[in-house]
């Protein structure tokens, strides 16, 4: 076979790797359909990496053996580290799991598009390969380290509250300076306006990449763990903009689609998740919003409000002779691992004649579409999910709301003006005939405050882990 036909084959098979990365990011779409995009898009990676590395090998020059032994370490490094992640890592720490990808995918874009221009340096490199270069090492410098502080503060290395950079304004200034400075030399060093020897134009490039990282830093370390969500998308965003920048750099048609439709649906998904806080996105950069989740918070009654307690078998009988119940999944039914008996326990009241649903909130957990892969994986029927929007409207009619370890996303402070989450939308749990909340503690949520629902005179706390108090219900309602 010609060389010319094994490149058509390579171009064709990098076409149909990409077609895949479309119809699987559709497919995402629905939870019904999400398992079989994510197998699709996952398909179409192992295609399109597969024809790479096939032009690799016929390429003129050929792959030396050094090369061919780094991609084949880089293999086994790269999948086994994944494939241990992927099947060890519990759902709770995805959100961690998402951070630590995300600064990996934009590390290795900046990587790329570093040792290309260094390649480039001697020979001089036109402008437009200069612009891909620097774009792709701004924006994977920080996501790579903006990545890791997330990372850090979901999973609790570094505190969840706003942590204040001294100076970081004015730092932050210097540092954008900086790159817009470095930026514009490389630029006019390879239009030929301005004198740079190779040496001086990776040490300019040095420059930006150190701007960019502690750009990611400056950016992160001030946000609360309340906004935790909206920074992973838009880290997301960013590793997929780099990549694209990457695979112009490379000259790589499927890097760039793929990193396209990852920045694409990442600022889709960003805009989407400030929304639904009621916030902009550059709000959200300023930062110093949450406290991060309270762990230990102050025991029943001592949050300053009167509230009343009820035990399992009070609430199992409230649950048991409802007509319709929705249950309000957080990030505590996440913690403990109570997606199955939520399950159960909603089955149990299904038999009982009990209509059924699970109230979804957009930024309910840690991670866009967190409760909705817990309850997936739980084998909770995709229809009883009920988004925002379409559920609220059914609180009203409401016999029993079942909240299970979320916080702010259902306090009606947010309709206060001068609250620190005003405007926010949140689920209306408050409009139920009655309304049931199994939490450890009175502990505050991400936003920091009291929530106005526990001192309801509709509603009872349940004090117990999740996994706990929904094993105490379902036993209480079997024996109704």
């Amino acid at each position: 076979m010609s060389q010319a036909w094994i490149y058509t084959i390579v171009y064709f098979a990098w076409l149909i790797g990409a077609a895949c990365f479309v119809l699987g990011l559709h497919l995402m779409n629905s939870p019904a359909t999400g398992r079989n995009g994510n197998r699709l898009s996952a398909a179409g990676m192992v295609l399109a990496v597969s024809a790479t590395l096939i032009d690799l090998i016929v390429r003129p020059e050929g792959l030396s053996g050094t090369a061919a032994v780094i991609i084949v370490v880089g293999f086994g490094l790269g999948g086994g580290a994944g494939l241990y992640t992927a099947r060890t890592v519990k759902m709770t720490a995805m959100p961690q799991l998402v951070s630590l990808f995300n600064a990996v995918g934009g590390g290795a874009a900046a990587l790329v598009a570093i040792d290309d221009f260094i390649r480039l340096a001697g020979g001089g490199a036109d402008i437009s390969t200069t612009i891909f270069v620097v774009l792709g090492v701004v924006f994977g410098s920080v996501t790579f380290s903006g990545s890791l502080i997330a990372g850090g503060k979901l999973q609790g290395l570094i505190p969840g509250k706003p942590i204040v950079v001294p100076g970081g304004q004015i730092l932050t200034i210097a540092i954008a300076i900086i790159a817009l400075v470095g930026t514009v030399a490389l630029i006019l060093g390879a239009a030929g306006v301005l004198a740079l020897s190779s040496t001086a134009s990776i040490l300019l490039l040095g420059l930006i990449v150190a701007a960019g990282l502690i750009f990611g830093i400056t950016m992160v370390l001030p946000i609360g763990g309340a906004d935790m969500p909206v920074v992973i998308s838009l880290l997301n965003a960013l590793t997929g903009t780099a990549a694209a920048m990457a695979g112009f750099v490379i000259g790589n048609p499927v890097l760039i689609i793929a990193g396209a439709l990852v920045g694409a649906s990442g600022t889709i998904l960003t805009n989407l998740m400030a929304k639904a806080m009621n916030r902009s996105v550059l709000n959200v950069m300023a930062g110093g919003f949450g406290t991060g989740d309270s762990a230990t918070g102050v025991v029943a009654g001592g949050a300053g409000a009167s509230v009343r307690e009820v035990s399992a078998d009070d609430a199992a009988i409230q649950l048991a002779y409802a007509q319709s119940v929705i249950i309000v999944p957080g990030y505590g039914l996440a913690v403990a691992q109570a997606q199955h008996q939520v399950r159960e326990l909603a089955e149990l009241l299904e038999a009982k004649g009990v209509d059924v649903k699970y109230a979804i909130h957009p930024v309910a957990g840690r991670m866009p579409g967190h409760m909705n892969v817990l309850l997936a994986e739980a084998n909770v029927p995709y229809p009883q999910l009920k988004e925002m929007d379409e559920i609220n409207p059914d609180f009203d009619r409401c016999d029993v709301a079942l909240v299970v370890g979320a916080n702010d996303v259902t306090n009606p402070a947010a309709r206060n003006p001068g609250s620190p989450i005003s405007g926010m939308p949140i689920l209306d749990v408050d409009h139920a005939k009655s309304i049931i909340v199994i939490k450890r503690s009175m502990g505050h949520g991400y936003a920091g405050i009291d929530n106005e629902l526990y001192s309801n005179p509709k509603t009872g706390m349940l004090f117990a882990d999740a996994k706990e108090g929904l094993a105490a219900l379902t036993a209480a309602v079997k024996a109704v």
